[in-house]
């Protein structure tokens, strides 16, 4: 394999409820040139954990929000709101708001509350001048409809959607998740990435789902992975999508990794 300079996983949960050793997770990630993670926590009960993990590692970074499914439930969730901005405020290394939108796979049934939760977050999110990270499924148009108010920029996770889709995002300022997904035998993501290449992308793992080795738990290390078949999709070098997707990450977060 070509040496590659620095990747980055944009998005995995490290939670002791997917890994019986999370440091293990961190330091095999870091054996395979993954020099930074940024977890995605989006469960309160999961959001201490995730900010001792940022202090005990220096390449660790967090996103903290509510997942859309909050928005199913009937709880006051303006209490957690209220308790994200103090945790925002004191730790410097909470560098997005995600991830956050609307899923209405599952259960479509309490749109409007969905649609309240993550306006929300991205009102939260422009106070304290954070990107943010969104989770849509089922619902790009609603999804849509909802950015196009609001002047932010962030990251589409997971994107498995259509070029005139992504095109949409691209164009308001986003750039795609690009996941395990894209290596899948029937994707029709490859097809996105090479009309739109590197420019508006960044890598992610989503760990521990959406491994690209079907049917096993995914890991933070298996970014290479999917760098890998990037760079065979483009027909350039991995170090070439490693140093376009990090900037990319720099610009999006604003910080010199």
């Amino acid at each position: 394999m070509e040496k590659i300079m620095k990747l980055i996983d944009t998005h995995c949960h490290l939670n002791k409820e997917y890994y019986e050793n999370v440091e293990t997770v961190i330091k095999e990630a870091v054996s395979d040139n993954v020099e930074y993670l940024i977890v995605s926590s989006c469960s309160p009960e999961n959001w201490e954990e995730n900010i001792n993990l940022i202090n005990k590692y220096k390449n660790v970074y967090l996103n903290i929000s509510l997942h859309p499914e909050y928005g199913n439930e009937e709880i006051d969730y303006d209490l957690y709101l209220e308790k994200m901005k103090k945790i925002i405020k004191s730790n410097s290394k909470i560098i997005a708001i995600g991830e956050i939108g609307l899923d209405y796979h599952y259960d479509n049934t309490n749109k409007d509350r969905q649609k309240d939760l993550f306006i929300k977050q991205i009102m939260l999110a422009k106070e304290y001048k954070l990107p943010i990270v969104i989770h849509t499924r089922d619902a790009t148009k609603d999804t849509i409809d909802i950015l196009k108010k609001f002047n932010i920029k962030g990251i589409i996770h997971c994107f498995s959607g259509s070029l005139e889709t992504a095109r949409e995002y691209i164009n308001m300022g986003f750039y795609l998740g690009i996941g395990g997904v894209v290596t899948f035998k029937n994707s029709k993501l490859k097809d996105v990435i090479k009309e739109i290449g590197l420019d508006s992308i960044v890598l992610e793992t989503d760990s521990p789902y959406l491994s690209p080795i079907r049917g096993n738990k995914n890991f933070p290390k298996n970014i290479k992975i999917i760098a890998e078949y990037i760079a065979s999709l483009l027909n350039i070098s991995v170090e070439e999508v490693s140093k376009k997707t990090t900037l990319n990450v720099k610009k999006i977060y604003n910080i010199e990794f």
